[in-house]
């Protein structure tokens, strides 16, 4: 018996292509999901990444829309792990900043920034400076380390990997066509109203500079390790004038600490320089990462476009470019998410326009 459902083709099966396979699903598509890589998403910037939803911490160094994205994703996650049949550690404690002495004045630059931008928009909880002793309230591993520093209410993070295991379950679920180590582009398929494909959507990151020529990779680099000495309930970031390191602490001691950005698509190892850098401002924070174990040392690209945007863009009348999400990813995938699909199902997007998003020519 021949389907009558719309079929539709989810090119790259990254956080972006998961949860927008899953979504079309639950909305009564039949979905072919295309990747170049494995189903464990070992090509994937999603794997690599910490998974840290700080739209207010972002808001320092990141644009007024990303930050609008953040803090709307960051009410939409609860609701889109809910819907897994698996759980994913999710949690909601705030971020706290710390900075050494001598990074006062950086400090004071960045949290005046970050009190600025609170002003600015409704819903935020505003930024608290804490002293050593509600630092030892918030973090008791760290009450004696740190003389000040700044507390953000509210902001999260999330387990990435549970993420995708969770969202491939998911989408088994949705029988959701996966074609794995099947690497496809959009001139592959005839997308037409009658046809066999009737929507397709580019969710490929960097697989897709042939179409978006403006693509660039920005590299980062980013360690796990084991540290059963340290204990951190939260996100914390440290300010530094050359890089802003963060670690965040994952289910069993497992911790990701992270903070490179580097303006290439070279995706060799990590190198000496910044791993020892990476160790040395973790060890800075609390000395028994002295004694972790390293399980990973990873680097990836993430893609971007030249202002550093992510793009939702109608490239035909059946076919979607999602892309350049950056560094930013899991903080404003569901914000993407929400736009795609409302303009699937009207034609048109009001958060579109909320976040100063449009669907224009290709780029």
């Amino acid at each position: 018996m021949i389907s009558t459902k719309i079929h539709s083709v989810v090119l790259g099966a990254g956080l972006m292509g998961r949860l927008l396979a899953a979504a079309l699903a639950q909305a009564g598509h039949r979905v072919s999901l295309y990747d170049a890589g494995h189903s464990d998403g070992d090509r994937s910037a999603a794997r690599v990444a910490a998974a840290m939803l700080a739209p207010l911490a972002e808001s320092a160094i990141s644009e007024l829309p990303i930050v609008k994205m953040g803090q709307y994703s960051l009410k939409r996650w609860p609701e889109l792990l809910r819907q897994l049949p698996a759980p994913v550690f999710f949690q909601q404690d705030g971020t706290l900043i710390l900075w050494h002495r001598q990074d006062a004045g950086e400090a004071a630059r960045f949290s005046q920034q970050v009190k600025l931008n609170q002003t600015k928009m409704a819903g935020f909880a505003a930024p608290e400076a804490v002293n050593a002793h509600q630092i030892g309230q918030l973090e008791p591993a760290l009450g004696n380390r740190f003389a000040q520093g700044l507390f953000l209410p509210g902001e999260g993070q999330l387990d990435n990997r549970a993420l995708l295991d969770a969202l491939q379950l998911q989408l088994a679920a949705l029988a959701v066509q996966m074609r794995w180590n099947t690497p496809r582009d959009p001139e592959d398929f005839e997308i037409a109203p009658g046809g066999d494909v009737q929507w397709l959507f580019d969710c490929r990151g960097l697989g897709a500079r042939a179409q978006m020529p403006s693509l660039r990779g920005v590299r980062g680099e980013v360690i796990r390790v084991f540290a059963p000495e340290v204990d951190l309930q939260r996100p914390v970031r440290l300010v530094h004038p050359r890089y802003p390191l963060y670690i965040a602490p994952k289910p069993d001691h497992v911790f990701v600490i992270g903070a490179t950005e580097i303006e290439s698509d070279d995706l060799s190892p990590a190198s000496v320089r910044s791993t020892l850098e990476l160790l040395s401002a973790a060890y800075s924070v609390h000395s028994g990462f002295a004694e972790a174990r390293i399980l990973e040392i990873s680097s990836q690209c993430r893609p971007a476009l030249p202002d550093n945007l992510p793009a939702v863009r109608q490239t035909s009348p059946r076919s979607w470019q999602i892309n350049g999400l950056y560094r930013h990813g899991f903080l404003i995938a569901p914000a993407l998410l929400d736009v795609v699909m409302q303009w699937v199902a009207t034609g048109k997007s009001p958060l579109a326009a909320e976040f100063s998003l449009d669907s224009g020519a290709p780029i």
